[in-house]
């Protein structure tokens, strides 16, 4: 399948897949989306609302890492030690990756070792990204998680319902759940109403927010148990 890098709305690059007219992240800009739905939506309302001195968090579509790199830039601010569970199906490979502007675009240059660490590193085996950034890379598909009650956050970052109605549907949703610890929070920028009511179906607590630019609305779902 060919496989184009392109630049977003705001300067930072993603991966177009031009045989099903999908995107890594949002063309309107890969690391404003980012920002908005993973990070402002999920990491900083998680440490808010829980009052959690660490992190557990699982990433459903690592895809380039760019996901896994701008939670490492927050933690790294406030010193919160993060354990960072990346999932993909489909690796994306070292050369593409290498092509990716992301510590140009966010300012940062003097961490594209630690970005580059992020793609280098083995897969299935925990690295040390830094003394507060653990990272575990499984090439895993979504219908085979098990963890249980393992995790504060999850984002969920999977390709589109229009590309893979398989990775939206309760079954999913419901591993989602199990994933979580009570409390937990799984964030997503899709907001269509198959995956607002599958996330319900299996017990989630589900809240429309604003979108991140070019989307008018995101979900936010929360695990709350009797």
């Amino acid at each position: 399948m060919q496989r184009k890098i392109i630049t977003t709305a705001d300067g930072s690059k993603t991966i177009h897949l031009p045989e099903l007219n999908e995107h890594y992240h949002s063309k309107h800009g890969a690391i404003n989306e980012a920002k908005h739905v993973f990070i402002k939506s999920g990491f900083d309302h998680v440490l808010s609302k829980n009052g959690s001195d660490s992190l557990d968090i699982m990433e459903m579509g690592f895809g380039t890492g760019l996901n896994a790199f701008i939670t490492f830039l927050e933690a790294e601010k406030i010193n919160v030690p993060i354990y960072y569970v990346g999932v993909e199906g489909y690796p994306v490979a070292l050369s593409e990756a290498k092509l990716m502007n992301y510590p140009e675009m966010l300012a940062v240059k003097e961490k594209q070792p630690v970005f580059d660490a992020m793609h280098q590193s083995l897969w299935e085996l925990p690295v040390d990204i830094t003394s507060n950034f653990k990272l575990v890379k499984r090439k895993q598909f979504f219908a085979d998680i098990t963890d249980k009650n393992g995790f504060d956050l999850i984002y969920f970052d999977a390709f589109g319902a229009r590309v893979q109605p398989e990775l939206w549907t309760i079954e999913i949703f419901r591993k989602m759940y199990e994933a979580l610890r009570s409390r937990g929070v799984l964030v997503t920028y899709s907001a269509k109403g198959s995956v607002r009511r599958a996330m319900q179906e299996v017990g989630f607590v589900v809240e429309r927010l604003p979108g991140p630019p070019g989307k008018r609305e995101m979900l936010r779902a929360t695990k709350v148990e009797s």
